[in-house]
């Protein structure tokens, strides 16, 4: 069982940093297009259509990866070396990321698709995508160290 809920949990991050990468290279490109004042506009139109959270983010991330995280932290503490230090590195992390989701990101977006265009509107949207690059990175952080872990739990 704790090689399954490993192989779940490094499957569904590498999932969530592929489709993390698309959204932030392709999808808010379209949220954030031009706009009659300099620099990039906010357009909820766009983020309302795709509706991504909906769509997609609840049931690859805020369900399924919470869990996965929980379940694993709990593996990670109780497994034996090698493994442990990187499995609970990786689900340190990734409970991390899954915090700053609840706490920031989701809260955010909901008001995001709330606002019309405005200098508000784009200061907020700059932010919301800015710091989602550092949310990003930790999703990448803890895919890596939770495949070290599966590698290393596989190995012993």
């Amino acid at each position: 069982m704790p090689t399954t809920l490993l192989w779940l949990f490094v499957v569904n991050l590498g999932t969530v940093f592929g489709a993390g990468f698309y959204e932030a290279r392709i999808t808010t490109a379209r949220w954030r297009g031009p706009s009659v004042a300099a620099g990039p506009g906010w357009h909820p139109e766009e983020a309302r259509r795709d509706d991504v959270g909906r769509r997609f983010w609840g049931f690859t991330t805020t369900l399924p990866l919470t869990l996965l995280t929980l379940g694993n932290l709990w593996l990670a503490a109780r497994a034996s070396e090698p493994s442990r230090a990187w499995w609970l590195a990786a689900g340190v992390v990734a409970l991390t990321e899954r915090t700053v989701t609840f706490g920031y990101f989701i809260p955010q977006m909901v008001k995001l698709m709330a606002m019309e265009d405005s200098p508000p509107a784009r200061a907020r949207s700059t932010r919301w995508v800015r710091l989602n690059a550092i949310r990003l990175l930790l999703v990448l952080a803890a895919w890596l160290c939770s495949l070290q872990a599966l590698v290393l739990l596989r190995n012993s």
